[in-house]
This record gives structure tokens, sequence and C-alpha cells, in this order.
């Protein structure tokens, strides 16, 4: 995975997400944009900032947020290390940029059903639940990213097809944008889905012998 973000190896606090097979994908349909050099891309919920500096070596004007004090530290870091402009805020979603537009919203949001969502998830755990049908934050993105997209704007939202991509493209076009899945992806199962394969079976989202999810990329724009 590397390559996607040009040879740069990001610092990660313990805790923080490390990136993987879901931001390569993400990478590589950032890469496939026709930007401009000096575009203003925002990358919400940045972890260890591998994305924003994707973006940044590229010319863009980057804008980085998370939640998690650990990895908006670790984004610095990074972002000092390599010598690059990103601009990194601490907070939720798009709380720290109301107000203002981008060219480009990426998101890798946590979209991992989960099994117990009585409880808000802690730890590294707030980078994979995504409530009981892997959507808590997806949903959210639907309805508040649009906002922050300028005419001919682009979200680039990657999740798992566990986590219903046609609500997600549904919902996207209802909003008014022009959303399809551009990329599509299947990955040997990890550690959390391992662990939840028997119930994510009980709830029919996995066929019985299934072991590999599909990651996709929807990508969506707002007309001009």
């Amino acid at each position: 995975m590397r390559g996607y973000w040009d040879g740069v190896n990001p610092l990660i606090a313990p805790g923080v997400y490390h990136p993987q097979e879901d931001t390569a994908l993400l990478a590589a349909a950032l890469s496939d944009e026709p930007l401009p050099q000096g575009a203003d891309v925002l990358d919400v919920g940045t972890g260890c900032g591998a994305l924003a500096l994707a973006a940044a070596r590229r010319g863009h004007r980057v804008t980085a947020v998370d939640v998690s004090w650990r990895a908006v530290w670790s984004a610095r870091i990074n972002a000092w290390r390599y010598r690059l402009p990103v601009s990194i805020r601490h907070g939720n979603l798009f709380e720290p940029v109301r107000g203002q537009t981008f060219d480009v919203i990426l998101a890798n949001p946590p979209y991992v059903p989960d099994p117990d969502d009585s409880r808000a998830p802690q730890g590294r755990a707030r980078s994979w639940d995504g409530g009981s049908d892997g959507r808590l934050l997806v949903d959210r993105i639907c309805r508040e990213a649009p906002g922050l997209l300028r005419p001919g704007g682009v979200l680039l939202m990657v999740h798992s097809a566990l986590s219903d991509p046609d609500r997600t493209v549904g919902q996207l076009r209802a909003a008014g944008l022009k959303a399809a899945v551009t990329r599509r992806q299947r990955i040997a199962f990890g550690p959390v889905l391992r662990e939840r394969a028997d119930w994510l079976r009980e709830r029919g989202l996995l066929a019985p012998a299934e072991n590999k999810e599909e990651l996709v990329v929807v990508r969506a724009e707002l007309p001009v």
C-alpha cells in the first residue's frame, strides 16, 4: 500500500487506525480525479493522516479532521515530518469545518456492523464499529457532506458491501448528487470480521462459506 501515498511511511500512535486496503482503495480513487493544483480537499476521519498527506503531496490544500486526539496528533506529527501544509483539526465529523466548502471530501468512516451497539465504541473500535447496520456515520455523511461540496465537487467514500452501498447511493442521489459505486475490491476477512462472521451469517449478510469482504468506493458529484 505504501506506493499509494508516494513513499510516505506514517507514524501511528497506539489506538489509531492503521491504513489498510480500504485506505488504499480510497487513495486510488482520489488519484483518478482530474483535480487542478490547489483544489480544496477535506479528509474526514483522517486517522494518522495517510490520505491527507497523499492529497497534499499532489499540491492540494488539505484540511483533515478526527474525533480522536491521538489521531490528530499522529496526523500533525506526520505532516510535520514530511513538511506538508495540512490543517488538522479535532472534532466530530464536519463540526470543525461548518461554513466551509470543498472540491473533494474523502471519507473512510467506521462501517463494520456491530452486534453490541448498546454502548458507544471505545478506543481503536471507534475506527471500525458502525452500529448494528454499519451505517451510524455513513448515514450522517450522506446527509451532511452534500452541503459542504462546491458545484462540481466530489465526495469519495469507502465502506463495506455489508453496510448497504445501494442505500448510500440512493441517499446521495436523493440529496441531488450524481452517485455510483466506482471501485470494488474483495479482501480476506480481518480479525474483526472473523470474530463477527457467525453473527453476520445469522443476519443473512454473509453466505455460509463466504470468507471475503467486498469494499466499495462510492463517488458522488454535486452538479454544476
